[in-house]
């Protein structure tokens, strides 16, 4: 419902009349109308399920992609990219995008590590003060380079420049989401622990090393494509957890599905809040996961 609602909202009227008696009508629905929506939901599903990933390697619920440094690291290397070779292709920019959040993942892992996952608030804060001190590096370079409108654009996480031929990547991102539910019942039990992991048999390197280049190049992918969406990955597998446990295997379908129809649904808001213009469909989801992640840092502590 949600998808067929999105293809007919917009600034320019579109209805199902005007599709069978206006060929020009037929032409902004396949160019604009139908690749946004699909557009959105691999980003939403993408996202939603490198944020999982990320929480059984960590095993931490309150981290992802934003809360790790990984988004931060990527744009480092987008923002690295368009110095050195200002004409590289978009595979080009998020081939090193990726590089960048590979390596800026791992250095967050080696930091998670020394950390005990006992103190679950405190991972996220040092994933946070990393990140922030990334941004730092990548605001400093974009103002000496000029390029600090680059970053702007990198970190506003919108769609409404999405056409036929500009988004094609994220069904990347869509494929990493579904290959990695042939490796849900690996992630599921890396998230008992490395000890625990080991002593069952599980090539718990392998896995580690899976999840973080699925949770890097989805990452690229979205911020070379659409740009920074906060809190998807953080938000959707912590309402799933919350009705269906940590069963990778049965949750990882709805985690995908809800990641993409949230996503959609505050798309479709900030078209209509301020019709004809738009409010970005990341600062829309931006204020609801905040509200969501409030309401689950306070209700864990009012919980003990």
């Amino acid at each position: 419902m949600l998808a067929l609602a999105s293809l007919f909202v917009g600034a320019g009227p579109l209805s199902v009349t005007a599709l069978v008696h206006d060929p020009q009508a037929l032409q902004v629905l396949i160019i604009s109308r139908i690749p946004r929506t699909v557009a959105v939901l691999l980003t939403g599903a993408g996202l939603a399920v490198a944020g999982v990933i990320m929480q059984l390697l960590v095993r931490n619920k309150f981290v992802e992609p934003g809360t790790t440094g990984t988004n931060e690291a990527a744009m480092l290397g987008l923002l690295a990219v368009t110095l050195l070779a200002p004409g590289a292709s978009i595979l080009a920019k998020m081939l090193g995008a990726a590089a960048a959040a590979l390596v800026g993942t791992g250095i967050f892992m080696l930091l998670a590590r020394r950390i005990p996952p006992q103190r679950v608030l405190l991972i996220p804060l040092a994933g946070l003060v990393y990140g922030g001190l990334l941004m730092a590096a990548a605001t400093f370079v974009a103002i000496e380079a000029g390029l600090l409108q680059y970053l702007g654009v990198w970190m506003s996480g919108e769609f409404s420049g999405i056409l036929a031929g500009r988004y094609e990547l994220l069904w990347l991102a869509g494929g990493l989401a579904l290959l990695s539910y042939f490796a849900a019942d690996q992630f599921t039990i890396a998230g008992l622990g490395r000890d625990v992991s080991l002593n069952l048999g599980l090539r718990y390197g392998q896995v580690l090393g899976f999840g973080i280049v699925t949770v890097s190049l989805v990452s690229s992918l979205v911020i070379v494509t659409v740009g920074m969406l906060p809190f998807v990955g953080l938000v959707v597998p912590n309402l799933v957890s919350r009705l269906m446990g940590d069963n990778l295997r049965e949750s990882l379908p709805v985690v995908a599905a809800v990641g993409g129809g949230l996503l959609l649904l505050c798309d479709i808001l900030g078209r209509l809040l301020r019709y004809p213009y738009e409010i970005p469909a990341g600062t829309v989801f931006g204020i609801f996961g905040a509200l969501v992640f409030l309401y689950f840092l306070l209700g864990r502590r009012a919980g003990g």
